[in-house]
């Protein structure tokens, strides 16, 4: 039998071994063959799978998402059929854009508290001039002097 060890595998893909263990029981990983001695024996492959997974989390990829993005690459190089991958990026491309939109306006609306002068929150929420919406039930919704409210996501 040849194949590498949990610790090699581990330390080949710049993991730990407790994050082998949790990826085969979440299916990301197959399960290895075993030693007479009972000690699991991974394939060399193992090595690019655990290097993908992490690349896909650090792309903002859940593990569902990478679990399904495995999932279709093992049907592609079985049937040849298209993993969807494409689609799945420019969902995740989308999803980043509403995310830095959503912080872009916060970060211009934590600028215009600073430029404010703001300096309590309870003295801020009762001034005409404070930029941060106080109102939890709807955004861009207006104040009781009938101001608008800035958009906080």
């Amino acid at each position: 039998m040849s194949g590498l060890r949990t610790s090699q595998l581990a330390a080949a893909a710049g993991v730990n071994v407790q994050t082998l263990r949790y990826y085969e029981r979440r299916g990301l990983l197959a399960e290895p063959e075993r030693t007479l001695g009972g000690h699991r024996l991974y394939p060399e492959g193992s090595v690019t799978v655990l290097r993908v997974i992490k690349a896909a989390q650090r792309l903002g990829f859940t593990l569902a998402e990478v679990a399904e993005l495995l999932a279709g690459a093992r049907v592609v190089s079985r049937r040849r059929a298209d993993a969807g991958l494409r689609a799945r990026v420019a969902d995740k491309l989308a999803e980043v854009d509403t995310k830095l939109a959503e912080l872009a306006a916060v970060r211009d609306t934590l600028a215009s508290a600073l430029a404010a002068g703001c300096e309590d929150l309870l003295a801020c929420s009762e001034s005409p001039s404070c930029p941060v919406s106080f109102d939890i039930a709807a955004h861009g919704a207006s104040r009781s002097d009938g101001r608008a409210i800035g958009p906080l996501p």
